[in-house]
């Protein structure tokens, strides 16, 4: 049945479709006891950290931090909403946490540490906060994530002889997502151990280029990025020949794919340190 209390978050997808694949993965992957404690790192929309608190129950507790007042409001929102007395939600920075040493007995992160500024510093910080024994479980998207995309704009950059726009665009994937491999290292040069690195992934599937640059998730998370490596002033061009070339696969073949691979990391904080 409709709940008529959420009419004022209906711009707001209850589970949005790119958070979701990887929080499932997520949900099935942490270990939840009655009282716990919980840190979830990077809250966006607040899932799975609601889902988390319920599944939870009283007398544990989720606390989500994020910097972004949006997601301070939307999630305090849907707290009261939806009566989640064990969740609360503080604005901070995952590198520089306001909790004391050894709090938590689990610490999640849905797709959220790779867009920190300094990951090794925030993962410095979640071991910090994670008590002895406790697990950390997180999900992170890969550098082959829409690589359908970028395959397509290296084409046309590198036709047009832009090559130092090729390089801006490399340096943009690998600031924002990085390898399995250099994770793991990161994650274990903290102190934490590795149980298990899980990978998986998930498509989008469009029927044209103005379907794909239309959508709701790329033009508000990722158009703006992508324009940047562009060659200033050449943008639109540069759009043109890519949106003609992404039509032409969707004429040949009846849709454009995009895959977003992802890993998910079950870690637990060592009790003898």
């Amino acid at each position: 049945m409709f709940d008529s209390n959420f009419t004022e978050l209906n711009s707001y997808d209850e589970l949005p479709l790119w958070s979701a694949p990887f929080g499932l993965m997520l949900l099935d992957t942490i270990q939840l006891k009655q009282g716990m404690k919980v840190l979830d790192v990077g809250s966006g929309n607040g899932f799975p950290m609601l889902e988390i608190a319920d599944r939870l129950g009283s007398p544990g507790h989720v606390t989500g931090i994020d910097p972004l007042e949006d997601a301070i409001r939307i999630i305090n929102k849907k707290i009261s909403r939806r009566e989640v007395p064990n969740a609360s939600l503080i604005q901070g920075f995952a590198e520089e946490m306001p909790f004391e040493n050894e709090q938590f007995d689990l610490i999640t992160s849905n797709n959220g540490l790779n867009n920190v500024n300094d990951q090794s510093n925030a993962f410095r910080e979640c071991f910090r906060v994670a008590k002895h024994g406790a697990q950390m479980v997180i999900t992170m998207n890969l550098p082959h994530t829409m690589i359908e995309f970028y395959e397509i704009v290296e084409e046309v950059l590198r036709e047009s002889g832009r090559m130092h726009e090729v390089i801006l665009m490399e340096e943009h994937i690998a600031s924002k997502r990085k390898t399995v491999e250099f994770l793991k290292e990161m994650i274990i040069s903290t102190g934490f151990s590795i149980k298990s690195i899980n990978p998986d992934g998930f498509n989008y599937r469009f029927t044209s280029a103005e379907a794909l640059l239309h959508h709701y998730l790329i033009r508000n998370y990722f158009l703006d990025s992508w324009k940047e490596f562009l060659p200033l002033k050449k943008e639109e061009e540069v759009m043109q020949q890519v949106r003609q070339r992404i039509n032409t696969i969707c004429e040949q073949e009846g849709e454009f794919n995009l895959s977003i691979p992802f890993a998910c990391f079950n870690c637990f904080k060592p009790f003898n340190i």
